[in-house]
């Protein structure tokens, strides 16, 4: 795939955060002073020590704006039950910061001031609430973190004009296409030290566990170097750093993660309109270039920009059966799992930006919930599937293959059509035996495999 694809998918996503209709302005505040020499804030509560090694996680994503009827941290905080019997042990909340009224179209991603909670979803004391109550179930919180841009009445617009990027008249600029922000200058030192203060400050404040940094691949690498440094540095925490980009150099930056633009856009909507699911192999191969070590790329069915643009899953991927065959490929094929919120009971209507005018209804679908879940475990139970060596069989019409650590093989088979089919197995796995994954019912390979529509198996063997 061309990297043009790539950083049109990253264009993309971008671009979804910052459409909507134009508004009234009102001018900028006053001239207010940012020092960017404050002290850190005191340590907030204890330091977690339960974040999973950066190849374990599921991550959750909670668009708090949709995810309650109060659309506020607090409704977040009632279902923090629930989103723990999912089996998810990374929790990744969009932005909690103000937003801009000037030039504004009401963008979570458009910030007037990067160091306080916003009031339409709280306050600190409830952010920290959140996060207590997600490390008393053992699940870490990372923040979204907006780095290219403020809003128009940010307070360094008036107190630090030289921070951003300016035409040649001397006036600021909006980033890219997007007339609501202004666009920062990553050639600016005290700009630089007064956004990785503001991230550090953050880890102090509220205790939270790394960052969802948005449009990760537009600040120079070397920003990032700077920023992650200086957040590992931080002892006391163990950090995740989720680049929402798919640069490689995000991975020589720090990063644990980046974003698996690829697979959605370059494999998975493909093959669910008739392209092969051999593409899939494309994207293992592109997705991880430069990657060593725990690097991992975060696969969806869907976030808050796709869900907006593209639809739903279930509306985009086959309905309930096709839109779970697909989960299993995002769960156990390579990298980590992502679940933006409302999939796990298939919640069918799209969440449109600003993520106002629709609230997930938890009750429908619970037998989704519970195959998530089962699915969820197996993952959680399984090293072959978190760290396993792969070995794929896929053809033109099923995604299969296995995964090997030591103790622990599985061999996973998703049929990605909606009709019922017959996988020829390959010669390698023909009369290998196997027990199910989930009824632990003995299986054994021979030279067919025959597959329901959106069916698969998930077999191991220890």
């Amino acid at each position: 795939m061309k990297m043009s694809f790539l950083f049109s998918l990253v264009f993309a996503a971008l671009l979804s955060c910052s459409k909507g209709h134009s508004v009234a302005t009102t001018p900028p505040p006053p001239d207010s002073t940012t020092k960017t020499a404050d002290a850190l804030p005191p340590q907030y509560g204890t330091p977690f020590t339960g974040v999973p090694d950066p190849r374990d996680v599921t991550i959750y994503q909670v668009n708090i704006r949709a995810f309650s009827p109060t659309h506020d941290l607090q409704g977040v905080i009632a279902r923090l039950d629930q989103i723990k019997a999912l089996g998810v042990n990374v929790i990744y909340l969009m932005p909690v910061y103000p937003v801009g009224t000037y030039k504004s179209v009401n963008s979570p991603y458009c910030i007037q001031n990067f160091d306080t909670v916003g009031t339409e979803y709280g306050t600190l004391t409830d952010l920290r609430n959140l996060v207590d109550g997600a490390h008393s179930r053992n699940m870490a919180v990372i923040l979204d973190w907006v780095v290219n841009q403020t809003s128009w009445d940010h307070p360094w617009i008036t107190a630090h004009p030289d921070w951003y990027v300016h035409d040649g008249a001397g006036n600021i600029v909006q980033l890219s296409t997007y007339t609501d922000v202004a666009a920062l200058n990553f050639t600016s030192t005290p700009m630089r030290a007064a956004m990785i203060h503001s991230m550090e400050s953050w880890v102090y404040r509220a205790n939270i566990d790394g960052f969802r940094c948005d449009f990760a691949d537009n600040p120079p690498p070397d920003f990032w170097v700077q920023a992650i440094d200086t957040l590992r540095n931080i002892a006391s925490h163990h950090l995740l750093m989720l680049a929402e980009g798919s640069r490689s150099a995000n991975y020589g930056a720090g990063f644990d993660y980046n974003f698996g633009f690829q697979f959605y856009g370059g494999s998975l909507k493909p093959i669910f309109t008739g392209s092969p699911a051999t593409l899939v192999d494309a994207s293992d191969s592109i997705e991880y270039l430069g990657a060593s070590g725990t690097n991992q790329i975060v696969r969806y069915l869907t976030n808050h920009d796709v869900d907006g643009s593209d639809g739903s899953p279930v509306t985009l991927f086959g309905g309930i059966p096709g839109s779970t065959a697909a989960f299993v490929v995002v769960a156990y094929r390579k990298g980590v799992p992502f679940i933006y919120n409302g999939t796990e009971v298939a919640f069918p209507t799209a969440i449109t930006f600003p993520f106002l005018t629709v609230t997930i209804d938890w009750t429908i679908n619970p037998g989704v919930t519970t195959q998530y879940t089962q699915l969820i475990a197996f993952r959680d139970s399984s090293a072959a599937i978190r760290r396993g060596a792969l070995t794929a069989y896929d053809n033109s019409d099923v995604c299969a293959f296995t995964k090997t650590a030591p103790g622990d093989t599985v061999f996973v088979a998703v049929n990605l059509r909606n009709t019922a089919l017959t996988y020829p197995v390959p010669a390698a796995l023909q009369g290998s035996a196997w027990s199910d994954a989930f009824t632990a019912s003995p299986q054994t390979l021979g030279t067919q495999l025959n597959l329901p529509a959106y069916g698969f198996v998930v077999w191991r063997r220890e």
